[in-house]
């Protein structure tokens, strides 16, 4: 499946399975080496899945001779969009259980495409699920149950066009199929970016981060994708909506809003009109060390607070920056990062740097500032911050790879106001710790760092790692991620920060929002969606 059907961008082949580009996974002995690091995994990687192997029933419906041309039943095709790329989903590949694998694959390439696909499933009762990138790690994209007669998968990525630019708004009207580097490949000649940049970059869509209201890269300012919205198309079984351009407005509730994070249950976002930034020019990055790691979480906060707005303000624990190569020696790491279209941010850096120290921090010299260096070139940063930048993109490669050895590993994210981070962190740290080695009989490694804050709060993101038992790795991720789920109820921390309730966040989603919320949910489902065969399962019932 290549990266982008469009033709943008490159042609290497997409893992139908796990994570990215095939020919990034590691191989068997890199696997091996890594299960070493967690005892009691097994001996020998399980053999990439293929999808000859699988059991593909034909499709259990036929569309009509004026669709057939958009629809794919190829088993490849269909294995490839069963499923995202949580653990479960990875570890299920490896089992060879995908799940319900849907009957047919559509491919629209406009508006009245999807509004003709959408019409033909709901009068033959055909389940359909909006899908993107397909990088969905809470099952957002897969089809549980067995109330439809079929199920279709509704690829958006022949639609990804950027189809208008205002160059004096700095803004653009841009086709929901586009992947993240087919967006900014065509809003580059004008000098401007989205500058929206979330792990799952290259293999996501923009439709997909408006649907699950995705956090990017970013640690403050404009970190989730609401954002850098001015106004949404959506194509829903009612009709379709498009709401004004406007800058701002305070003329109700607000109709995008009732979109942003609607996973595809209400409709499907097929275009939309996105705030642009210029390219940055000036960028400056350090690291420093904290020996104690609750000191780390102060400077933080009081980083977060003034108003130096860093791009980048990670901190790692011990435990995570022991993984990503940032430290060696027990210290927690803050990564530090400034950007600017317009000017110099060495003095900002040098700014943070110096909360940083009066809070303990040790080290951080600042890399050279890029002057008015391309914005396309990191700027040399110093051991740790490289060494962090290369994990966060490796990570989730190493992660299938760690699957392959039997070991249960994933992560999950939150945000809890600055009063309630300590505890909460000691809790999941402890429970989901004491949980997993409950469920395994080994010792599992926990670990925390910040990737989002803000000056009331921060997002929390923990790994887990911890060797399975063979053929039982989805139950006891199921019994971990309920022990995650309750700490975070428990601690009144979000279910998701940025990875979206999809199926898997359901019940703390449901324990989150407030009754007559869902009642109102509830009602617009009923009313866009009369058929019910929107994404079902996900958000509401």
């Amino acid at each position: 499946m290549p990266a982008s059907p469009s033709g943008h961008g490159t042609s290497r082949t997409r893992s139908w399975w796990g994570w990215g580009y095939a020919d990034s996974h590691p191989g068997d002995a890199e696997c091996v080496a890594m299960g070493a690091l967690l005892p009691g995994t097994l001996a020998r990687p399980l053999p990439i899945p293929r999808v000859a192997d699988l059991a593909i029933a034909r499709p259990g419906v036929t569309p009509p001779s004026s669709l057939a041309h958009l629809v794919s039943t190829d088993p490849e095709v269909r294995a490839a969009h069963a499923m995202g790329k949580a653990y479960r989903d990875i570890i299920r590949a490896l089992r060879g259980r995908p799940g319900r694998i849907p009957d047919l694959v559509a491919r629209p390439t406009d508006d009245r495409e999807v509004a003709d696909l959408l019409d033909w499933a709901g009068g033959q009762g055909v389940a359909v699920i909006p899908f993107g990138g397909g990088s969905s790690v809470v099952g957002g994209v897969e089809y549980r149950g067995d109330t439809h007669r079929a199920v279709l998968s509704l690829d958006l990525t022949s639609m990804d066009r950027v189809l208008e630019v205002d160059t004096v708004g700095r803004s653009a009207r841009i086709q929901a199929g586009a992947l993240g580097p087919v967006l900014e490949e065509q809003v580059r000649p004008h000098g401007l970016t989205l500058r929206h940049f979330p792990q799952s970059f290259e293999f996501s869509t923009l439709g997909g981060w408006l649907a699950t209201r995705a956090g990017g890269h970013y640690a403050t300012g404009r970190t989730h994708i609401d954002d850098f919205v001015q106004s949404l198309r959506v194509v829903t079984p009612a009709g379709s909506s498009t709401s004004l351009r406007l800058p701002a407005s305070g003329a109700g509730p607000s109709p995008d809003r009732l979109f942003l994070g609607s996973e595809g249950a209400l409709g499907v976002i097929t275009e939309a009109w996105m705030r642009l930034q210029e390219r940055p020019r000036h960028k400056a990055s350090a690291s420093v060390a904290f020996a104690d790691f609750p000191d780390a979480l102060e400077a933080v906060r009081v980083i977060a607070q003034s108003d130096l707005s860093p791009a980048n303000c990670r901190l790692l624990d011990p435990g995570e920056a022991l993984l990503s190569g940032a430290s060696q020696d027990g210290s927690a790491v803050l990564v530090l990062g400034f950007e600017s279209a317009t000017g110099r941010v060495d003095d900002r850096l040098a700014s943070a740097l110096e909360l940083a120290r009066a809070h303990g921090g040790r080290g951080g010299a600042p890399a050279a500032s890029a002057g008015r260096a391309s914005a396309d070139r990191d700027i040399p940063a110093d051991a740790a911050v490289s060494a962090w930048r290369s994990a966060f993109l490796r990570m989730p490669y190493l992660r299938d790879g760690l699957a392959r050895m039997g070991a249960v590993v994933d992560t999950f994210e939150t945000a809890a106001t600055w009063d309630r981070i300590p505890a909460l962190i000691d809790a999941v740290r402890t429970e989901v710790g004491s949980a997993a080695l409950k469920t395994t009989g080994h010792p599992a490694t926990v670990n925390c760092r910040l990737t989002h804050v803000y000056p009331d709060g921060a997002a929390p993101y923990f790994t887990v790692a911890v060797a399975g038992r063979p053929g039982e790795e989805v139950g006891i991720w199921d019994d971990i991620k309920a022990v995650a789920s309750d700490v975070l109820h428990r601690h009144r921390a979000t279910i998701t920060h940025h990875h979206a309730v999809g199926r898997d966040h359901r019940p703390g989603y449901d324990l989150q929002r407030p009754e007559p919320f869902a009642l109102a949910l509830r009602a617009a489902k009923d009313a866009l969606d009369p058929h019910r065969i929107l994404n079902p399962g996900v958000l509401i019932d």
